[in-house]
């Protein structure tokens, strides 16, 4: 019996601000705290980011008195067009899965394309629907 393919999710906004503000976003934990790993009905506890290739990252957002603890480190920054970072939660899987996420400055702002790398099968459409709340919580975060 064979092990099941990795998948790749890919999910891509357009956004009304810079390339710097998106990609910035991504690295400042006042801003990121409001959209990365958040959910509606869970706080954010702490968000640790050490923006520097090798740096690491916590984002632990409390879910019905659950902490659900998000790492990675990152690969490349590469501002304000390219990150890469690896992606982990630990207490759900040991797998280490890579982010990248790629910004093309548009006319009036710029367009994010997300590429999550290693996605197991039974996860794919629940990480390709996170990643969507996650872009549009971007959104929100930036005004």
């Amino acid at each position: 019996m064979t092990a099941p393919t990795a998948a790749t999710v890919r999910v891509t906004r357009r956004f009304t601000a810079s390339p710097e503000r998106v990609f910035d976003a991504w690295l400042d934990p006042d801003k990121a705290r409001k959209f990365l790993f958040a959910t509606p009905h869970g706080g954010m506890v702490r968000a640790d980011v050490d923006p520097r290739v090798g740096g690491q990252f916590t984002f632990t957002d409390r879910r019905d008195g659950v902490d659900v603890v998000h790492t990675g480190e990152y690969l490349e920054i590469d501002r304000p067009r390219r990150l890469v970072f690896t992606f982990a939660v630990p207490q759900y899987s040991p797998v280490v899965t890579t982010v990248t996420i790629e910004i093309t400055a548009l006319d009036g702002g710029c367009e994010l394309t997300l590429i999550h790398d290693g996605v197991l099968p039974e996860y794919e459409s629940r990480t390709q629907e996170g990643w969507g709340k996650i872009l549009a919580g971007l959104a929100a975060a930036l005004g």
